[in-house]
């Protein structure tokens, strides 16, 4: 890497950074260009693909919530909204980097390599889920809050001891800078120098808690201080935004110069997880404010006017992969497995009510199997 492509990219970190109060945005809510010096060079291929990614990871999550709400599927965190986050790391991301994801990042597990039957299978209970056989240097998904961020520090430590230029991106939520192991995990990073971005999805919620319950510091980029380390506060929505932020961030960390905590704000469009109701704890009115802020229609609009998509060409191309996503949901639906599995794992010894509900599930089955 040249000093002056380093120096460019550090550039970027250095005039948003966390202690200037200033958000990184080029596309506006329609998807105008509003801060053109800032735009990533990137072809017109890499934004049509970026799009369509976009789009297949949108319309797969959209099939996870329908499967489960059909009884076909577990309990299933949603991410519509967030798209562009994990699109614009697997755009950057390379095949030896390190992926330590938490639980609602599907567009980057895509873009590392795991198909959706891997991730219907983690939902559908299976053990399977957890393989990732096609994801390279990816870990399972965390459910336990913040707790994979040590893990990637870690990593990153072990690639930096070993001389190799790997990096880890890893991911959590606004909820999850309440906890010890995000402070920790940066902390540690900080202190070792270690080639880890970490990317905060502030989705504005933890489960219900809205972000002000969380901390009252003005931003969730600022806590980067604490630690010696950049941080910066981006637009997650604008897909453009959180290329350059990320490119910035990953050659940052490339070069040796240490880790980096993007906040990327954005919103949970849906339910924290299909067991949610997000209507007892915001307003229709905030929905409708974020939903002009989706991060879909900024991009394609940024598209249309550079005539780099063709609108009539979408229905089809959904259709398309609609089909190819509900043939990876048959297929796990057609895996082998025992259901006990979903029970017997957590204790040594299966505990009294652990025991009840896995005799109650299995005439649930018995009784769903009669009836067809």
């Amino acid at each position: 890497m040249s000093s002056s492509k380093t120096k460019s990219k550090t550039a970027l970190l250095e005039e948003y950074g966390a202690l200037s109060g200033k958000m990184l945005q080029i596309l506006d809510y329609e998807g105008r260009v509003i801060l053109a010096e800032r735009l990533p060079k990137l072809s017109p291929e890499e934004m049509v693909t970026a799009y369509q990614n976009m789009l297949y990871a949108r319309t797969a999550d959209q099939m996870a919530v329908s499967y489960q709400r059909q009884g076909r599927m577990y309990t299933y965190p949603p991410n519509l909204g967030q798209e562009a986050i994990g699109v614009a790391v697997g755009s950057v991301m390379r095949e030896d980097d390190w992926l330590v994801p938490a639980y609602r990042e599907l567009s980057a597990w895509l873009a590392k390599g795991a198909s959706m039957k891997d991730i219907f299978l983690y939902f559908g209970g299976h053990e399977d889920g957890s393989v990732l056989a096609g994801a390279k240097n990816m870990l399972p998904s965390a459910v336990p809050i913040a707790s994979q961020l040590p893990h990637a520090a870690g990593i990153g430590y072990a690639m930096k001891y070993q001389g190799k230029k790997d990096i880890v991106f890893t991911f959590v939520g606004d909820g999850g800078t309440s906890q010890g192991d995000f402070h920790e995990a940066l902390n540690f990073a900080g202190v070792w120098r270690a080639p880890v971005v970490f990317i905060i999805q502030n989705n504005q919620y933890a489960i219900s808690h809205p972000r002000a319950h969380q901390t009252a510091a003005k931003s969730l980029a600022v806590k980067a201080e604490g630690y010696g380390i950049p941080g910066i506060q981006v637009d997650g929505n604008d897909y453009l935004a959180m290329v350059a932020a990320v490119k910035a961030a990953a050659e940052h960390a490339r070069a040796g110069q240490g880790p980096v905590l993007i906040e990327a704000v954005t919103y949970r469009r849906g339910a924290h997880t299909t067991s949610d109701d997000p209507g007892r704890y915001r307003t229709e009115a905030e929905e409708q404010k974020w939903a002009e802020r989706d991060p879909l229609k900024r991009l394609k609009g940024y598209l249309l006017a550079q005539q780099l998509w063709d609108e009539t060409n979408e229905e089809p191309l959904i259709s398309q992969y609609k089909k190819e996503i509900d043939q990876q949901f048959t297929e796990m639906e057609n895996h082998p497995y025992d259901f006990k599995d979903i029970f017997i794992h957590h204790y040594t010894e299966i505990p009294d009510d652990l025991k009840q509900q896995m005799v109650a599930y299995e005439k649930f089955l018995n009784w769903k199997e009669s009836q067809q």
